[in-house]
């Protein structure tokens, strides 16, 4: 009798742990489903916050504008320029906006037959320098864009492209966007985030314009230093000092910082005090779930800006 009885105890003991494991993995599954659940509405409205984000980066452009009565010159100081975050509900909403125009656009250094663009592929072999990169980086980029097929003494045409683990062809056209530079020769993921901030393939007017003008009111010091030969640190400085209190409005105010007069003469019809082409970042952030839509758009007037690119991730 008392072996039956332990051995109902033991089976008893049994059946309850197996449901208490039972109960226990209920539990698991129904919370793992709660929060996938969750995490899936979370994700869905940080991506509406970023959609909404960029179309108030829009709106902040031309705020800008309006603020500087649509004259012809955009800086640093304007409310474009400064990251806005924003609490939406149960998120946040942050927005940065870079100009393109201050950057050096690569596809006015290159040129469809191969030879060298007149002031911008100087500039970006100056860039270069300044960054402390290979030099052979201009004559990869210029292989991939021109139309022949005979590669210069540092690049690279289809022939070498076409021994890649996973082969592909020399584009020979211009290109569409900065990351493509990822498909050309020597172009590392590190030279990409050294260059990335630096470079752009947008013109002001339009992608197939012969140059694109750099504004001196939103260039980075390297792109600044990269204009002429003669652009020393000091006098680098002395516009970034300048424009830190008010924009450079045109040739007048350039002209009116020390040394600038001396330089015009070189430089006077590659630059410009105004942009028209904006990269928007947005990011939506809902509990733990994050994310970003970014766009390029031209600004043209009271018009509504027309978007460049478009990406979400």
């Amino acid at each position: 009798m008392r072996g039956e009885k332990g051995f109902a105890l033991v089976i008893t003991l049994i059946v309850t742990a197996l449901l208490v494991a039972l109960l226990v993995e209920f539990v698991n599954e129904v919370y793992v489903d709660t929060s996938h659940s969750h995490n899936f509405v979370a994700s869905q409205q940080a991506g509406i916050l970023a959609e909404s984000g960029v179309a108030g980066g829009i709106k902040l452009l031309q705020l800008s504008s309006a603020m500087r009565l649509n004259e012809p010159y955009s800086s640093l100081l304007e409310p474009w320029a400064k990251p806005q975050s924003f609490q939406a509900d149960d998120g946040t909403v942050t927005i940065t906006i870079e100009e393109e125009t201050g950057k050096l656009n690569i596809n006015t250094a290159t040129s469809a037959n191969g030879t060298a663009a007149p002031y911008y592929t100087p500039m970006l072999l100056r860039l270069l320098t300044r960054l402390k990169l290979s030099t052979d980086l201009a004559d990869s980029l210029m292989d991939w864009v021109d139309e022949n097929d005979n590669p210069l003494p540092g690049g690279a045409e289809s022939n070498y492209y076409g021994t890649l683990k996973l082969p592909y062809a020399a584009k020979n056209k211009r290109l569409e966007t900065v990351d493509e530079l990822a498909l050309v020769k020597g172009f590392t993921p590190e030279t990409l985030t050294t260059l990335k901030s630096l470079v752009t393939v947008y013109g002001n007017s339009n992608e197939l314009e012969p140059a694109t003008l750099i504004n001196v009111n939103t260039a980075p010091k390297e792109v600044l230093a990269a204009l002429d030969e003669r652009m020393s640190d000091d006098l680098v400085q002395r516009i970034l000092d300048f424009r830190k209190t008010r924009p450079i409005k045109g040739m007048a105010d350039f002209n009116s910082i020390p040394g600038m007069d001396s330089m015009l003469p070189k430089f006077s019809d590659k630059i410009t005090f105004g942009g028209s082409v904006y990269r928007i970042r947005s990011e939506g952030k809902v509990g733990e779930s994050v994310a970003v839509a970014e766009a390029v758009v031209r600004t043209s007037g009271s018009a509504t800006p027309a978007v460049l690119y478009w990406r979400e991730y």
